[in-house]
């Protein structure tokens, strides 16, 4: 039985080598004789194979010993890449995945016959598929141990030591003042071994349990690789005895010998070397019974090793929930320094508590930013998903695409990771099929065959911003507005009142869709409210940019984190609120004899615009002071402007959100709580529920 952690890192493995493999395989299809994507397809399969038969996965290792047979005769010259090869490649790699559930205890049931069967076909002659039926016999068994046996070379008597350089002596001889020893270790596997660079890393595991290796020969990305002659060597720091490291290294499966030295140092005596050869050879029990398999994590070859720790996600936000809470407590300290200072000015007390403040507020701010980039993960853990799907629909829409992906390295929470995979989908796929051309219609209108689809992440400012752009045939808006018409939505006067803005804003209302027909992709209209709804759900905006005959663009932005944000500080009565920065547009000193009324609503124009006037404190139902000035913060949500007003505008603070819980449960208008530097509740403003109270979510 395989323990968690064995299992955690061959699913780790599993899902990296998938991916090289997805990856290369649409480099592959437009460069057929790219020997290094090639290779690159062919060593992940053989790790996958390797892996998955060790752990007893039959279906996933006869699926990927066929793929690695098929790009054996690819690179051997006896095969030519078809696109058909690469669909089968493609139906291959999806079984695959669905065969990885199998490790986390789901129940799969996938046959993939059909599949083995189809790159039998490319291959010219048997039936893989047999693989699966036939379990091997104990004659076999006994031919292939009768055959690891016969292959055992011995181990030379004196191995040849490497000579360690001054800096691996200096860690030794420091090492060696803490109580530690140090080993020279030479390992050399069965020659029948298939798997090296699994046995090697599971050696590595095994032996990071004892000590820490800071040395390797060849280096870890050799090992890895399984590019070495089934031996290698290791240096670490221990303070086992050398007997307790030999019989722990010679537990393990398919080692065939080892050799050990304590390496002399001026506070030893001279080096011995010890030998212990002991041929062991793999039945088929034993090897179901074999260490699991895993990713081959890197050891780093210079003298300190890079360590990590898999560490659970809710410890990540239970760790981020006590930042928030120094954070509160940091502005109340700074709250209290001020007042102190203000009493007792330039008192010794008073200087000495400033500088504690200080010292913390700088601790907790690096302590804060420490646990958000823990919690940050590259973008590229979507972004890697959409080349394949981008192949698979233009294939079907019968569009020819030329898909730029940038910015897979930019970094983002991973709880907004989770929630905006959905919307990019929905936009890809909306515009290979709405936005890209047919490639003659593209042909007749001088543009290339091939449509652009730009997907871009980037930074700007305290946000991530995401753009999807396409070269096609952009929104036609006078389409949008006669749609409109048409559904009901709005009679033929209110869709002519709408500006262009807000025309093209139609697309993202529920229910409304400009495509003929209904299809597997587009066609019911739940694609773009999804869209909208899914990123303001995590306080982001979508925005579009379209030119007709030209092209479009969605551009959205996001909050690095969803726990600590910059806000708006405002007073209503004697309560403050804080607006999220990410929402407000400006703020707004105006007199009451600006107001207009039009029916029974308030509005004010600002820069010819006319803009819903939203008093706060009628709405939740509060006393406020009354003067003849008032201070409006304008919000913001895509297109859309409300101006609210407020007692007092306080400034701009950092503030941790906290739910309003199930007591409270859900509000109208507020989104969250936040504690002040005096101790005070701060309600925070749901920005997006305002703009709809103002009736300007469904009319213009």
């Amino acid at each position: 039985m395989f323990s968690d952690i064995e299992i955690g890192v061959f699913l780790d493995e599993l899902e990296e080598k998938l991916q090289v493999i997805n990856d290369n395989l649409l480099v592959l299809e437009n460069e057929p004789d790219n020997q290094d994507v090639l290779n690159e397809i062919f060593r992940a399969a053989h790790t996958i194979k390797g892996s998955s038969g060790v752990m007893g996965y039959e279906k996933m290792a006869s699926l990927t010993h066929n793929i690695e047979n098929l790009f054996d005769k690819i690179r051997q010259g006896e095969l030519s890449v078809t696109t058909d090869m690469i669909n089968i490649l493609f139906e291959a790699l999806d079984a695959l995945n669905l065969l990885k559930k199998e490790v986390t205890g789901e129940s799969v049931d996938i046959d993939v016959t059909d599949i083995l069967n189809k790159i039998s076909g490319y291959m010219g002659g048997g039936n893989p598929a047999d693989e699966l039926k036939q379990p091997k016999t104990e004659q076999d068994t006994k031919k292939e141990t009768a055959a690891a046996t016969e292959a055992v070379a011995d181990m030379p008597a004196e191995h040849q030591w490497e000579t360690l350089d001054d800096n691996v002596m200096d860690v030794i001889r420091e090492a060696e003042v803490r109580g530690y020893q140090a080993f020279q270790i030479a390992i050399t596997l069965d020659e029948g071994t298939q798997m090296k660079s699994v046995r090697a890393f599971l050696i590595f595991e095994t032996l990071q349990q004892l000590g820490d290796v800071i040395k390797s020969t060849p280096p870890a990305d050799k090992l890895q690789e399984g590019e070495f002659d089934f031996t290698f060597e290791v240096v670490m720091l221990t303070q086992e005895d050398q007997d307790q490291l030999e019989n722990t290294i010679l537990s393990i499966a398919e080692v065939h010998d080892i050799e050990c030295r304590l390496i002399p140092t001026l506070q030893t005596a001279e080096g011995q070397t010890k030998s212990i050869k002991e041929t062991k050879v793999q039945s088929a029990e034993s090897e179901k019974k074999a260490p699991a398999p895993a990713k081959e994590q890197q050891q780093q070859q210079t003298v300190k090793t890079a360590k990590t720790v898999r560490v659970d996600v809710q410890k990540l936000d239970n760790l981020m929930n006590l930042v928030g809470e120094l954070v509160i407590d940091r502005t109340r300290l700074n709250r209290f320094t001020e007042i102190f200072e203000e009493k007792y000015q330039s008192d010794e007390l008073a200087e000495s508590l400033n500088e504690i403040a200080n010292h913390l507020g700088q601790v907790t701010g690096d302590l804060q930013e420490e646990i958000m980039k823990a919690r940050m993960l590259p973008i590229a853990q979507i972004f890697n998903r959409f080349p394949r799907m981008v192949r698979d629909t233009a294939q079907k829409l019968g569009r020819e695409i030329d898909f730029v992906v940038e910015g897979k390295e930019t970094e983002l929470d991973r709880n907004v990771i989770e929630v905006i995979g959905d919307p990019l989908i929905h936009l890809i796929r909306n515009g290979i099929d709405h936005g890209i051309e047919d490639p003659d219609e593209r042909e007749r209108l001088g543009k290339p065959r091939a449509g652009k689809l730009h997907l871009k992440a980037s930074y700007h400012e305290s946000h991530i911003v995401i753009t999807i752009s396409d070269d096609g045939k952009g929104i036609d808006v006078d389409k949008l507005r006669r749609k409109a018409v048409e559904t009901g939505m709005y009679d033929q006067e209110g869709v002519n009142r709408l500006t262009e803005r807000e025309a093209l804003d139609l697309i993202f209302k529920a229910g409304f869709s400009t495509a003929g027909s209904v299809s597997d992709l587009s066609g019911r209209g739940v694609g773009m409210d999804v869209v909208r709804t899914a990123i303001e759900q995590i306080n982001g905006m979508v925005e579009l940019d379209t030119k007709l005959g030209e092209g479009t663009t969605f551009t959205i932005r996001l909050p690095l984190t969803l726990a600590i944000i910059r806000s708006l500080m405002v007073t209503l009565g004697n309560q403050v609120y804080a607006f999220p920065l990410s929402n407000v547009s400006e703020t707004l000193r105006i007199k009451q004899e600006e107001i207009r009324n039009v029916g029974s609503d308030e509005v004010i124009v600002v820069r010819d615009r006319i803009l819903p006037l939203l008093r706060l404190a009628e709405r939740f139902g509060i006393g406020s002071s009354e003067s003849e000035d008032l201070y409006v913060v304008v919000i913001a949500s895509a297109e859309k402007r409300v101006a609210v007003v407020v007692d007092k505008l306080l400034g701009e603070q950092e503030i941790v959100i906290k739910s309003l819980g199930e007591y409270l449960g859900d509000v109208n208008g507020l989104s969250g709580a936040t504690i002040l530097g005096d101790g005070r509740v701060a309600l925070i403003i749901d920005s997006r529920d305002l703009i709809k109270v103002a009736g300007i979510n469904e009319e213009a």
